[in-house]
């Protein structure tokens, strides 16, 4: 049988910032090796109702609320930056949260491993938005990855995208009138003055400190 080999994307970006304290190294040393996977197989998803999956979660509050409010459902969370790590570990440990899976690499690596129809959701807070045309082709949100969310997704999972950024909010718009992507979802958007219900899409920090306007965008699988 020939061996199928997943060739990783390569991650850009800083990897770490501020020193860690004292506490997020401890917790790298105890509570990281349960809560983190190198592969989607290493989960046990028969103990879920449904998969989330974050990419890039930042400071981790928007996925932590999200997995304390649906302690049935899993929430993978996938951060290189180990500042990030670092602060939802702090989170998962205060709250006693029993639900999330970290992956701390490139989203891109994962997505290729997990099956068709699988995920229940999918959410892209406030990505980097890469704004010199020569790092353009770093952006998560390129048609071919706006296909792989769609392939993972089951019937009706939904994608959640947020950015304040202003040229990767008119990225972000040239994509979803494509009449490819179109075809995929049922789109809808929203702005600052009609956000959506905050009990349903927590904040992250990076939209607390937002200073321009934000869009809000819910991609639901035909």
């Amino acid at each position: 049988m020939q061996k199928i080999t997943i060739v990783e994307e390569k991650f850009y970006g800083r990897l770490k910032s501020r020193k860690l304290t004292d506490r997020q190294n401890d917790l790298f040393n105890t509570l990281f090796p349960k809560v983190s996977i190198e592969h989607f197989d290493d989960i046990d998803k028969t103990k879920y109702e449904s998969i989330f999956l974050e990419i890039g979660f930042g400071g981790g509050e928007h996925i932590a609320e999200q997995a304390f409010n649906h302690p049935n459902n899993l929430y993978i969370g996938c951060e290189p930056f180990v500042n990030g790590v670092a602060s939802l570990l702090c989170k998962i440990e205060d709250n006693d949260i029993r639900n999330i899976k970290i992956y701390q690499n490139d989203a891109r690596n994962i997505l290729k491993e997990i099956p068709e129809n699988t995920l229940r959701g999918a959410y892209l807070l406030f990505p980097d938005p890469w704004p010199k045309r020569k790092h353009i082709r770093r952006r998560f949100l390129q048609i071919k990855t706006i296909e792989t969310i769609c392939d993972k997704l089951i019937k009706g999972g939904v994608w959640r995208i947020a950015t304040d950024h202003p040229e990767y909010q008119v990225w972000l718009k040239k994509h979803i009138n494509l009449k490819e992507v179109q075809s995929m979802f049922d789109i809808k958007i929203f702005e600052s003055c009609n956000r959506p219900d905050i009990n349903d899409w927590p904040k992250t920090r990076y939209e607390q400190k937002a200073t321009n306007n934000i869009i809000y965008v819910e991609l639901a699988k035909l």
